[in-house]
């Protein structure tokens, strides 16, 4: 069996639904299918949860009417027979009634989320009712009866495995299995999600859990690209990534994935394949455990970045200094990307300046303080291990041009970072575009 996750945009629209059918039925194996809630759909749903915590029902209310329109021309639209038309159109008047029934009760975050789980619900009710109007074993199994995070708001595996492969077992004979992407329930059963991923985590998740051949993302791109080419000219797509490099160029800004939603698949040994829904003949990225000795494979870019400087005397040979400084940002949940020292110094960066103040305000009990703004990380992946001599060197000399506030270079095999003003990143990304793609084999 192969995972098959469909983003919003996949699932945007009756022909784009049609689409994703037809892909869905030819891929020649049992099918386990994750579904994004259709484009657009989730901010519809968030600003009806907006106006329920203003104490606005009457704008809720318009804002459930409109979408309802919306959804109802697209059941014209989608199905060619009354039975799937009618039947789909008690579902949805179910939905928008229950979607109603929150402008009359009090309104806290946990019917907030009630409210958002309610598109996915949607777009993977239309697809399984769609596909049996075409005459496809389909079933829809509910991520709310499988789907759980423990009392550390992580994936709850053993669970989410057993119940799903007693669901399948509950199930046999299928086709084509359908569920939700991004919902769950916490470990008390309320309604929640997955936060991190969203989609994609439930697709390795279930990958993971039921050990399938093989999980893949498709979006409207063709893979993971070697440079952002909403920046850069040329950029190609990557035919092949290791697991670490993925998740890399996710965390360091690569939109098409989220760093975490890979992790169990990495764990599982199950290879994932990111695919173009507009394009299905095109290969796309491999994302697997395989390492492709001696080769740079893609440049990402992080935006809104500080820098923080902490400049002691007090660091030389001082032990327990550099815990002082971390325990700071870790009592004001604030993560760190990059991290230099040098004898007297500590220079960091962080993505979360909602502390950032009081951290400043901290921090100066130890040392001078200073802060860059309007800084964003370039990172270089790809096979970095030390012993490849020469390397570095390349990624460096592409910078030669520009200021360059940090780099981390050691920390893993898979990168090396620089930290640049975000008035520079145009240059820089193009720069070592030029330099490893476009005029070397690397």
């Amino acid at each position: 069996m192969i995972v098959m996750k469909f983003g919003g945009t996949s699932v945007g629209s009756p022909e784009r639904m049609k689409h994703v059918a037809s892909l869905i039925t030819n891929s020649g194996k049992p099918v386990f299918v994750v579904l994004s809630a259709m484009s657009g759909t989730t901010n519809s749903l968030i600003e009806i949860s907006d106006y329920l915590y203003k104490k606005n029902p009457e704008g809720a209310n318009d804002v459930i009417n409109r979408l309802e329109k919306a959804y109802m021309k697209h059941v014209e639209e989608l199905y060619s027979t009354e039975k799937w038309k009618n039947e789909t159109k008690i579902f949805l008047q179910n939905e928008f009634n229950y979607l109603r029934s929150f402008t009359k009760d009090l309104f806290t975050s946990f019917e907030e989320k009630s409210i958002v789980a309610q598109g996915e619900i949607m777009s993977t009710n239309m697809v399984t009712n769609y596909l049996k109007e075409c005459g496809y074993n389909a079933v829809l199994l509910s991520a709310l009866d499988f789907m759980r995070t423990d009392k550390n708001s992580e994936p709850d595996s053993s669970y989410i495995k057993d119940k799903l492969q007693n669901l399948l077992e509950q199930n046999p004979g299928q086709q084509v299995y359908i569920t939700q992407g991004f919902i769950c329930r916490n470990a008390y059963g309320e309604i929640d999600n997955l936060l991190r991923g969203g989609s994609d985590y439930t697709a390795s998740l279930a990958g993971a859990a039921i050990n399938a051949d093989e999980i893949q993302i498709w979006t409207d791109i063709d893979g993971m690209h070697n440079n952002d080419p909403r920046v850069v000219d040329k950029t190609e797509a990557v035919r092949q990534l290791h697991f670490e490099e993925a998740a890399e160029l996710a965390y360091f800004g690569a939109k098409i994935l989220h760093p975490t939603c890979v992790q169990p698949a990495k764990y599982a040994g199950i290879p994932v394949r990111l695919l173009n829904t507009m394009d299905p003949a095109a290969p796309g990225t491999i994302i697997n455990n395989e390492t492709v000795t001696g080769k740079i494979k893609a440049i990402a870019a992080k935006d809104n970045i500080v820098a923080i400087k902490i400049k002691s005397s007090r660091m030389l040979l001082a032990t327990g200094f550099l815990r002082k400084v971390f325990e700071i940002f870790e009592s004001y949940q604030t993560a760190i990307d990059m991290i230099t020292t040098s004898e007297v110094g500590v220079s960091m960066s962080i993505d979360n300046d909602a502390h950032l103040n009081d951290i400043v305000a901290e921090l100066k009990k130890y040392g001078t303080v200073t802060v860059d703004r309007d800084m964003c990380i370039i990172c270089v992946v790809g096979d970095l291990d030390w012993s490849n001599v020469g390397f570095e060197t390349l990624a460096t000399d592409a910078m030669k041009n520009i200021p360059v506030r940090m780099i981390s270079y050691g920390g893993s095999n898979y990168n090396i970072s620089f930290l640049v003003k975000e008035s520079d990143k145009k240059r820089a990304l193009q720069s070592l575009s030029d330099t490893l793609f476009n005029k070397s084999e690397n």
